[in-house]
């Protein structure tokens, strides 16, 4: 049996308690918050038997193996240091921390203290996306050669929102762009070359985005993320043989669809639990029974990658979280 924590006890916080549920072996036994009020609440209706009022008392229980940190952003840095310092295996919301300085210093002293870390990117460890690349892996649609994919919600935020809040890395890019990014990234890798642009919201976060990564080999990605207007959220793969379309919401799709030459569509159809958060949990408790330090899904190093590519587009459009 697994023993999770919570560290934090928002919307996300809730859909991953509620997911939880869906994994053989895993308990929830604590959550963690910074008032008493919220995390009491939040014990009742999850039916979590230990509430704490600070992230130190959690992370200093020692009936809880690994703790999940769902706080906003900005806070991803302190409460998992908090995690770590109390010796305990992590799972962090994504983007991993604002920046890659910060990130990297995360990496680093879990890896000095010998603990599990691993950054919630859950799409990487979503079945039909991991359908996806054992695709590409076969050949099924030749070499990578474009990859194109958007993030963009309706909203409108008002002004008090997280979305717009600088100081909290509010905007679209590392709540909604990570995505995308991320999905380039895992076809493609780390590109030779970047271009951005965004529209600056009144707050100093960008509202609205667009990025091309450009490779080497010949291939493009194009991105884009943005919240004050909602895109079809669907990504298309094309390579030298071949499509593949990924059907609404791209990083959690139901069915990806592959096109190839003189040959009718194929579609195939993954059927998913849950809300999907389950998989990244389940993830991480094969890691920790493993004895692994980082998942082969969620690498370190992919974390890190991705976070130095967020930070050059944010040099870019000229956004910063100070």
């Amino acid at each position: 049996m697994t023993r999770w924590g919570i560290l934090a006890t928002g919307h996300i916080a809730a859909r991953f308690a509620e997911d939880l549920r869906l994994v053989p072996g895993a308990e929830l036994v604590a959550v963690g918050s910074r008032t008493r009020q919220s995390a009491d609440l939040f014990a009742t209706r999850h039916g979590v038997p230990r509430a704490y009022a600070s992230w130190t008392e959690l992370a200093a229980d020692p009936d809880v193996d690994v703790i999940y940190v769902a706080t906003p952003h900005s806070a991803h840095h302190e409460a998992t240091m908090a995690c770590l310092a109390g010796g305990k295996a992590v799972l962090v919301e994504k983007p991993l921390t604002l920046d890659l300085a910060s990130s990297r210093e995360l990496v680093e002293t879990a890896r000095e203290r010998g603990l599990f870390l691993m950054e919630a990117m859950w799409m990487r460890t979503n079945p039909a996306i991991r359908t996806v690349v054992e695709l590409i892996e076969k050949g099924a649609i030749g070499a990578v050669t474009s990859v194109r994919a958007d993030f963009g919600v309706a909203g409108p935020f008002p002004p008090e929102h997280r979305m717009r809040a600088r100081t909290l890395g509010g905007g679209a890019l590392l709540d909604l762009g990570v995505y995308p990014v991320s999905l380039a990234h895992l076809l493609l890798g780390v590109p030779q070359h970047l271009r951005a642009w965004a529209k600056i919201g009144p707050e100093g976060v960008d509202e609205n985005t667009g990025m091309v990564l450009g490779y080497d080999s010949g291939a493009v990605a194009t991105l884009s993320c943005g919240m004050i207007g909602a895109t079809p959220l669907v990504a298309s793969i094309t390579g030298s043989a071949g499509r593949i379309e990924l059907a609404e919401p791209f990083f959690r799709p139901g069915s990806v669809t592959v096109h190839r030459a003189e040959a009718a569509p194929e579609t195939i159809e993954v059927a998913l639990e849950g809300g999907g958060y389950q998989y990244e949990a389940a993830e991480v408790q094969r890691c920790l029974a493993d004895g692994l330090l980082e998942s082969p899904l969620v690498p370190h190093a992919a974390t890190l990658e991705v976070m130095g590519l967020l930070d050059d587009v944010r040099a870019l459009v000229g956004v910063d979280y100070l």
